[in-house]
């Protein structure tokens, strides 16, 4: 859209879209690889089973499916998509995976683009991609949470294995000059905290000629002290969306859904106590998935939309928090 400006003022959800892998790995199969049980890994984290990334699935493919399904359902020409804003993590192209997305797509007039935030990150692109939306240069914008935690988990460490899976969820925004439903939103980073979870680089000292010393690419498995990003999200999050709803003159009990991150079934229902929210109100797919990182939101907001539980206009409450440390919320009305 080169030069065009549009007198615009917020944004509207038009459509959801998700994909996850076929291959599923229950607790029951995980405990043929470590010392656990189905019963444990319920009892602390609501997680059943989740999705697995097999050869043919990269975070491009993923993130392709998801976003299609969310084209179709906002009923657009793809040659009217003017932004692809891909959250992950776990780019099977460390140069940026979003490009080729477009490509499959075919959305020749979007430019495309990835951000990393991990488990903050489809937050943190929705925010990014509706400002581009509401400063008029862009009119239609695909956000997208894909992520392929497998291949970077310690599938021997107990602790961690359990809780990570695969998938891809997306959102179409369009800007409206009539109303905004991104009705509020806020974004915190603390880095002093950032070593209690983290994906850290994993490098080989090597020499290119004598004197001349390098390191060379590549990663280490997920890190995480569990116990401390329980504690940093179970505070954190509620204070978060508690400033939100007085900012915006909204209480909790106006809210008809309370979609959190995906991570621990336990720091949902503390989160929701906290801010008075009933449990029928908080959504959770936790058991079938896992944590999915940046594609947790959208998966779960793409489910709901689905089967008829979020209806037009209604008022969901959504955060994201994870490593960096990171955290955000937003407060939107679907539709």
């Amino acid at each position: 859209m080169e030069g065009i400006k549009f007198n615009q003022v917020g944004i509207a959800f038009k459509g959801s879209g998700s994909y996850v892998p076929d291959q599923i790995l229950t607790n029951q199969k995980i405990s043929q690889k470590v010392d656990t049980s189905d019963e444990w890994i319920k009892s602390r984290t609501g997680i059943s089973e989740r999705r697995i990334a097999g050869f043919g699935d990269n975070v491009s493919e993923m993130g392709y499916k998801a976003a299609l399904t969310a084209i179709k359902m906002a009923n657009w020409d793809i040659k009217t998509i003017d932004l692809i804003v891909l959250a992950t993590s776990t780019p099977n192209d460390l140069f940026g995976s979003a490009p080729s997305i477009q490509a499959k797509l075919g959305a020749n007039n979007a430019v495309a683009f990835d951000l990393t935030a991990a488990c903050s990150g489809f937050l943190f692109a929705l925010i990014t991609a509706s400002q581009f939306l509401k400063g008029g240069s862009f009119k239609r914008a695909i956000v997208i949470g894909a992520d392929q935690l497998s291949s970077f988990v310690d599938w021997n460490d107990r602790r961690s294995c359990i809780l990570f899976g695969d998938g891809a969820g997306a959102l179409a925004i369009e800007a409206t000059s009539e109303f905004d439903n991104l009705i509020g939103f806020d974004m915190r980073t603390d880095g002093q905290r950032g070593s209690f979870l983290n994906l850290p680089s994993k490098n080989n000292e090597d020499s290119i000629i004598e004197n001349i010393d390098f390191l060379s690419g590549g990663f280490a498995s997920i890190k995480m002290n569990g116990q401390e990003v329980y504690k940093f999200a179970v505070r954190e999050v509620p204070i978060i969306l508690e400033k939100l709803f007085i900012r915006n003159n909204y209480s909790s009990a106006e809210i008809d859904w309370l979609v959190l991150h995906q991570a621990n079934q336990r720091i949902l229902d503390s989160v929701g106590d906290r801010l008075k929210i009933p449990r029928e109100k908080i959504l959770s797919n936790l058991d079938k998935y896992g944590n999915t990182s940046a594609a947790t939101i959208p998966l779960m907001m793409d489910e709901a939309i689905r089967n008829n539980r979020i209806k037009q206009n209604d008022i969901i409450a959504t955060s994201g928090f994870g490593a960096g440390l990171s955290w955000g919320a937003a407060l939107i009305k679907w539709g």
